[in-house]
C-alpha cells in the first residue's frame, strides 16, 4: 500500500468526501457524481486544496503573520480552543470580533468604543494576514468583509456553497465539515505552526550565534590555514536571478522545437531506497498512485516530444546496484521516448561508423558536477555534441519535482550562459527578503544542499540539484586538462570543508566556467525524497 492511499483511507474515515443534495455548477470540479442522491466530493481534490492551504498557512507563519480563526458551531469549540492555544493564536476577544458588524474594515471603531466602555477588552485592531473559517456556511458576513479588505481567506467549502461566497475564498478546501474531519484539519495546521515556529526559532538562534562569534577567543592557527583553503571555492561569486523575470519564450513552435533540439536529460539513479524500506531503485517507488518516480520524468519528456515535435533524450546513470533494474524498465520505455541506462563511466553507444575514445578515467563517483565529468570524459561528450545536443539538464536521485523548462533553456541560449543552477530561498533568508525581482550576486557558500542532515538556517538559499550545463564548455575545459588538473588537487585533500563542496551541484568546479548563474525557482521544484514521509 503506498503512502498515497493511506493518507486518502484516512480522509474517507472522516467522511469528507460526502457532500449534499445539492451541488453548485462551479463545484462539480470537485465532484465525481452523485450516490444515493448525495454529492461525492473527490477526495484527491481535498488533499491538493488542503496541501495548498498549509503551504500558505506555514508561509505567513515563517513571516510572522497574524491569523483569525473564525467559528460559531458549537460542535468545534473545544477542538480550536485547543489548537489555538497549542500555536498560541489563542485570544477569543480578537477572534470574536467579527460578530460586529464592520469591525475588519472599520477599524477605527474599535478604539472609540473601547474609549467610552473601558471596561471591555478588545483584542489588535490590526486587521490579520489569513482568516481561517471553519463553518463557512454561517460566515457570509465576515468573509465579504475580509474580501473587502483584501484578506485572505482559507475556508472549508461544501457543495452547496453559492458563488458569491466561493469567489471569494482564496484557498477553499472542498470536504464535509464532520467534526472529524474538522479535528484532522486543525491538528494538520497545529503541525504546520509547531514545525515553521521551529525551524524560525532555530534560524534565529543562528543569527544570534554568529553575531557572537567575533567575541569568542581567536581560532587556532590550523583553523585559520584549513579556512584559507576553501576560501577561493566559497568566494566564488554567483548572479541570481528570479524566474519570473527570464524572458518569454517565443511563439513559434517550430523555435521551441529547434531550442530542445538542443539538450539532453541526464538523471541520477544510483540511489537505493533502503532508508524507505525497499531493495530496489529509489526511482521505482510509487509516488503518485501507480506512478513510480521515473514515470513522471518520461511522461514529461513525452508531453514535451508531443507538443513541440522534438525529440529530448533521457540518459540515466545508474550504480552497480541499480542498473540490472533499471534496464527493464527501460525497455517499456524505449517506444515511448529515446532513453539510455548507462553505469557511472560507461560510454554512451556510438555509430558503427565512428571510434570510440579510449578512456579510463574513473575519477569520481559523487553526485552532479563529478559524477557529470566522469561520464563525459569517457567519449560521450563527442557522441552528444555531434548529434547537436549542447546543453545538459542534470537533475539529482532526489530530487522528483524536476522540470524541464525551456524558458530556462532559452536564456541560457541567448545570453550565452555556460553553468546554471536552480536554487530557492530558505525559510530564513525570506523573511528579510520578500521580493527577488533583481538580479543579485551571491557567494557559493551561501548556497546549501538541501538535506536532513546538515541544518539550512546558516545558508541564504537552497540547491534543488538541477544544473544546466553547456557542453561545449566542458568540451574545452576536458580538452585542456583542466578538469582532470583539478581532480587531482581535491583528491589529496579530502577534508569536511572540500568533500562538502564536492557534494553541491556545482561544486570546486565552478571556477571554470564563464558566468555562472543561479536561476531562483518556486519551491514547488524542489521536492527530495529521502524518507517515507516525503
Amino acid at each position: 500500500m503506498t503512502l498515497h492511499s493511506i493518507v486518502i483511507q484516512k480522509l474517507l474515515s472522516t467522511k469528507a468526501h460526502v457532500g449534499r443534495q445539492v451541488a453548485t455548477h462551479h463545484f462539480k470540479l470537485y465532484t465525481y457524481g452523485f450516490r444515493n442522491r448525495m454529492a461525492i466530493i473527490d477526495s484527491d481534490k481535498t488533499l491538493i486544496c488542503m496541501r495548498n492551504a498549509l503551504n500558505f498557512i506555514g508561509s505567513l507563519v515563517r513571516q510572522k503573520g497574524r491569523f483569525m480563526f473564525v467559528n460559531t458551531n458549537w460542535l468545534f469549540d473545544e477542538i480550536i480552543e485547543e489548537m489555538t492555544k497549542k500555536i498560541g493564536c489563542y485570544s477569543p476577544s480578537a477572534t470574536a470580533l467579527w460578530k460586529m458588524s464592520g469591525i475588519l474594515t472599520n477599524s477605527g471603531s474599535p478604539k472609540k468604543f473601547r474609549s467610552r466602555h473601558k471596561r471591555l477588552c478588545f483584542g489588535p485592531t490590526q486587521p490579520p494576514d489569513c482568516l481561517v473559517v471553519i463553518d463557512t456556511e454561517r460566515k457570509s458576513s465576515v468573509i465579504m468583509e475580509a474580501d473587502r479588505l483584501q484578506i485572505p481567506i482559507v475556508a472549508l467549502v461544501d457543495s452547496s456553497m453559492p458563488l458569491e461566497i466561493y469567489k471569494r475564498i482564496a484557498y477553499p478546501i472542498p470536504a464535509n465539515d464532520s467534526v472529524h474531519f474538522v479535528y484532522l484539519f486543525c491538528n494538520l495546521i497545529t503541525k504546520t505552526f509547531l514545525y515553521e515556529q521551529k525551524r524560525l526559532a532555530a534560524s534565529t538562534n543562528a543569527v544570534a550565534i554568529k553575531e557572537e562569534l567575533p567575541k569568542s577567543q581567536p581560532r587556532e592557527g590550523l583553523d585559520q590555514v584549513e579556512q584559507t583553503k576553501s576560501n577561493d571555492v566559497l568566494k566564488r561569486e554567483v548572479l541570481l536571478v528570479s524566474y519570473e523575470s527570464l524572458a518569454p519564450m517565443p511563439n513559434g513552435i517550430a523555435e521551441i522545437r529547434t531550442i530542445l533540439d538542443k539538450l539532453v536529460v541526464l538523471k541520477f539513479n544510483g540511489d537505493l531506497g533502503t532508508s524507505m524500506d525497499s531493495n530496489g531503485p529509489k526511482s521505482a517507488l510509487k509516488v503518485c498512485g501507480d506512478s513510480k518516480v521515473l514515470d513522471l520524468f518520461v511522461e514529461q519528456i513525452e508531453s514535451l516530444n508531443a507538443k513541440y515535435g522534438c525529440n529530448v533524450p533521457l540518459i540515466l546513470l545508474d550504480s552497480d546496484e541499480t542498473h540490472d533494474e533499471t534496464l527493464k524498465a527501460v525497455r517499456q520505455y524505449k517506444t515511448r521516448i529515446d532513453v539510455h541506462s548507462l553505469l557511472q563511466g560507461q560510454k554512451l553507444p556510438l555509430d558503427t561508423s565512428q571510434k570510440s575514445r579510449e578512456d579510463d578515467d574513473d575519477l569520481y563517483n559523487s553526485e552532479h558536477g563529478p559524477v557529470l565529468l566522469s561520464l563525459l570524459t569517457g567519449g560521450s561528450l563527442d557522441v552528444l555534441l555531434s548529434k547537436g545536443r549542447e546543453f545538459a539538464l542534470v537533475i539529482g536521485s532526489d530530487n522528483v519535482a524536476a522540470v524541464i523548462d525551456p524558458q530556462i533553456l532559452n536564456y541560457l541560449i541567448q545570453d550565452k550562459i555556460e553553468l546554471c543552477m536552480e536554487v530557492t530561498p530558505t525559510s530564513a533568508f525570506e523573511l528579510n527578503n520578500s521580493s527577488y525581482s533583481t538580479p543579485q550576486k551571491c557567494q557559493l557558500a551561501d548556497i546549501g544542499l538541501n538535506s536532513s542532515d546538515s541544518p539550512m538556517d546558516k545558508f541564504k538559499f537552497s540547491d534543488t540539484r538541477s544544473l544546466w550545463v553547456n557542453l561545449t564548455a566542458v568540451k574545452r575545459l576536458v580538452d585542456t586538462d583542466t578538469l582532470k588538473t583539478e581532480n587531482s588537487s581535491l583528491s589529496e585533500d579530502k577534508s569536511c570543508d572540500q568533500m562538502h563542496k564536492q557534494k553541491t551541484a556545482v561544486g570546486s568546479m565552478i571556477k571554470f566556467f564563464d558566468r555562472p548563474v543561479g536561476i531562483i525557482v518556486p519551491h514547488s521544484r524542489s521536492l527530495q525524497l529521502s524518507s517515507t514521509s516525503d
